[in-house]
């Protein structure tokens, strides 16, 4: 109930009212849920297309947001240019980002996957740069770098695998890649539309809500022109994997995200995507037995230096010249 009070929140009051703690709370709920929707992604890969699955999560996703907003009344009034954006928003973060990022898994690893898509760190730098004009702080672009450095060492051996030990790069690795880095800039590109949103004072559950309605509508065309069928199944681990991915995967933690955008920025929101691999292998830890190996602990201790870096604050009395300008 907590969550969804915090989703039914007014965005503008709460930008207003800088909270740390609810910033904190933003930010462990999108990781966590994002960091573990990668058990529920596996569960529905099968029998059922993914085009197909992608369509059900978020035709799920945006009939449960819809009701909750009516119910509650908070379901706010747009204007058409609001419309379009939203429009806009629902092919970036609920279409075509996870087409071409479903796509990619056929081509490369996951490990690979994860690192590229961790990129969209430096994409929301430079996103943020173009659209409004922002410039990072510098412990910001350090911390991110840390980051990226951390996922590429937890994930080094499964890279190997894409052909990078031997040189012998094939055309397939480099259309995965391709895909990743597309699906990851969609992704990015989404950000900055919510962060638009945020600016004119419009809340994000209705924006997401929309947004996914309008997935949902572009998805089904390239369903129709793709000639993907429409099957399900009814198995009890995709049932569930759908409403996992639907609800907490999508409504809140979506929503849960693009108010960390509108509050922290959204260069700092995306160092989550640098925390998914973390939270994933930690994960997998009890549920697959993953072996920790010492260039993985040494990955893990990057991404959470990263995270310091970005996040932490300390006094300005108590550090020197050179780290007060990184806080600045």
């Amino acid at each position: 109930m907590k969550c969804l009070n915090g989703v039914l929140s007014d965005n503008r009051s709460l930008i207003d009212g800088a909270s740390p703690m609810l910033n904190i709370g933003l930010y462990l709920t999108t990781v966590l849920i994002w960091g573990t929707t990668w058990i529920a992604i596996k569960l529905q890969l099968g029998e059922v297309a993914v085009q197909a699955s992608i369509l059900y999560r978020f035709t799920l996703a945006a009939v449960v947001l819809f009701v909750i907003l009516l119910l509650a009344r908070r379901l706010q009034k747009l204007k058409m240019s609001d419309h379009l954006f939203c429009f806009l928003q629902g092919c970036c973060l609920f279409c075509f980002n996870f087409l071409c990022i479903y796509s990619a898994t056929g081509y490369i690893s996951s490990g690979l996957m994860s690192v590229i898509f961790s990129m969209a760190t430096v994409m929301n730098v430079i996103n943020n740069r173009i659209w409004f004009g922002q410039t990072p702080a510098l412990r910001t672009l350090l911390g991110s770098t840390l980051g990226l450095s951390g996922v590429g060492c937890l994930f080094w051996p499964e890279i190997m695998t894409d052909g990078f030990s031997t040189g012998d790069i094939n055309s397939d690795v480099l259309l995965g890649m391709g895909f990743a880095a597309l699906g990851t800039w969609f992704f990015s590109s989404g950000n900055m539309v919510s962060v638009r949103h945020q600016k004119k004072g419009l809340k994000t559950p209705t924006t997401n809500a929309w947004g996914m309605l309008y997935g949902v509508l572009m998805m089904s065309i390239i369903v129709m022109i793709q000639g993907v069928p429409l099957t399900f199944s009814l198995e009890e681990g995709y049932i569930g994997s759908l409403v996992y991915l639907a609800i907490p995967g999508t409504v809140i933690g979506f929503t849960a995200y693009l108010m960390l955008v509108g509050r922290i920025g959204a260069d700092k929101a995306a160092y989550s995507t640098v925390m998914f691999p973390a939270v994933a292998l930690t994960v997998s830890t009890f549920y697959e037995g993953y072996q920790w190996t010492l260039l993985s602990i040494i990955g893990f201790l990057l991404v959470v230096l990263g995270n310091v870096m970005i996040f932490a604050r300390w006094p300005g009395s108590k550090i020197p010249a050179f780290l007060r300008r990184l806080q600045a």
